[in-house]
């Protein structure tokens, strides 16, 4: 019988893994060069704007949040134009297992060189660089740079207003870590981890508003 229990919950880390390997991820390309014009507006309202991120490994995933430093949108007649947002990562949070000892140690290792390299790198940021309509929803390119890497990228958002405040919200997108180096247990870089690795793709989505 426990060989029967045993066999069944590799079995089940094997089904996780492999689920979470074929998750889309947005396509990444150069960088594309663009003047800033959104930089000198900073409307965007920092208390209320959130990046919201996940990661998976076999055993399971975690999930938190990340502040912005400064943002600027630039909105005319109702339709989205520019933006530039400073990712402040010095406030990577675990949210999952908030308040324990668990949540500290993952915070700590995500800021470490393993990952993000903070004390290195404080700050990631991302760029508008165009802005198209497609089906109803916003289809907005803009240059992520994380580390010191720049990678264009587009992601499906979309732009409202309310209450006189414009916000500019993203649907859950992932990106590929290993596109930026982050190398900690990715199979992108290390082919015998087995079932030790941590998913390359990082689930993510954010909430812009501007100041009233």
């Amino acid at each position: 019988m426990k060989k029967i229990i045993l066999s069944l919950v590799l079995f089940a880390s094997v089904l996780t893994a492999c689920k979470g390997e074929k998750k889309e991820k947005v396509e990444v390309k150069e960088a594309i060069k663009v003047e800033q014009t959104s930089v000198l507006l900073n409307n965007v309202d920092i208390a209320s704007s959130v990046l919201y991120w996940k990661g998976a490994k076999p055993t399971g995933t975690h999930d938190g949040t990340v502040a912005l430093k400064s943002g600027s949108l630039m909105v005319k007649n109702g339709a989205l134009e520019a933006g530039e947002f400073v990712i402040d990562m010095n406030t990577i949070t675990n949210v999952d297992m908030k308040g324990s000892d668990g949540a500290a140690n993952i915070e700590g290792h995500l800021k470490s060189a393993d990952f993000f390299d903070v004390a290195e790198y404080p700050m990631s940021k991302f760029v508008i660089t165009k802005v198209e309509e497609v089906e109803g929803k916003l289809s907005v390119t803009g240059n992520l740079n994380v580390k010191d890497i720049t990678k264009s990228i587009t992601i499906p958002a979309t732009l409202t207003e309310v209450d006189g405040v414009s916000v500019f919200k993203s649907e859950t997108f992932n990106i590929n870590r290993a596109d930026f180096n982050i190398k900690y247990k990715s199979k992108t870089f290390f082919k015998d981890l087995k079932d030790k690795f941590v998913d390359d793709l990082i689930e993510m989505s954010f909430t812009v508003n501007t100041k009233k």
